[in-house]
This record gives structure tokens, sequence and C-alpha cells, in this order.
């Protein structure tokens, strides 16, 4: 049975800033510490995370919402895509992400702490910092 998370934090940037950083591969790279190669068009392919994750872009709103087919190389042949919706909202502090990981395998809970360690922790530092 598919599993899903709902997870948010306060990004110190504008939504179209954080929006705008994940669809740019220099930006992406710069803001996780991994290397990334994505797409801002609709039915754009994406990897990130040194080739870790790959996928495809399913729906663009600009500057408030990101949906992806999404696997990494964890995900067996038979195991269909996971979704990942990234909803960018205006906060007080900068941009509220709300991430939402749906029709994960059996072995998906993990990336719920993934997401924290390797995209939110680094985002927060990089927008801080610049």
């Amino acid at each position: 049975m598919p599993i899903e998370f709902e997870i948010r934090a306060v990004i110190p940037a504008a939504p179209e800033e954080v929006y705008r950083a994940w669809l740019d591969s220099a930006a992406h790279s710069a803001m996780t510490g991994g290397v990334a190669h994505v797409s801002a068009e609709p039915g754009g392919t994406f990897d990130a995370w040194d080739d870790y994750i790959t996928g495809v872009n399913l729906e663009l709103e600009e500057g408030r919402r990101i949906v992806q087919a999404w696997r990494t190389h964890e995900f067996a042949a038979d195991e269909p895509d996971s979704r990942l919706e990234l909803r960018f909202d205006p906060h007080p502090d900068g941009t509220l992400l709300t991430l939402r990981h749906t029709e994960l395998p059996e072995h998906g809970m993990q990336y719920k702490q993934g997401w924290v360690e390797a995209y939110f922790e680094p985002m927060k530092e990089w927008f801080g910092g610049k």
C-alpha cells in the first residue's frame, strides 16, 4: 500500500525566489549541495543529488506550485514513480514551503527526514546567507 507524508518549513525568501531556485540547475545545486539538472518546463525532466533523484515536471504554477513525478535509485524497477507536490505560500518571514509526497513505496518513509536534512535545512541556510 502506498504511503504519504506532508512537511513544512519557512524559507527566508519570497515564494517566487524559492520557486525559481527549485527549477534552476545552478541555484538548485547551490542551495542543496548536490548536483542538479532541472527544467522549468511542464514535461521537462530533472535529476538531483548527483543523479540519486530523477523525475518529470507534471504541473507548474509560476511562483506557487510544482508537481513532479519523483523517484530515487532505491525504487525497484517495477515500482511506479511517486508524486511530489510543493506549495510556495507567502509568510511573514519569507515562504511557507509545504511538501506533500504521495504514492511512495513501502520503504518511502525514509525520505521524510531526507527532505528536512537534504533540502529544508540547507535551503534555509542558503537563502538566509544571500
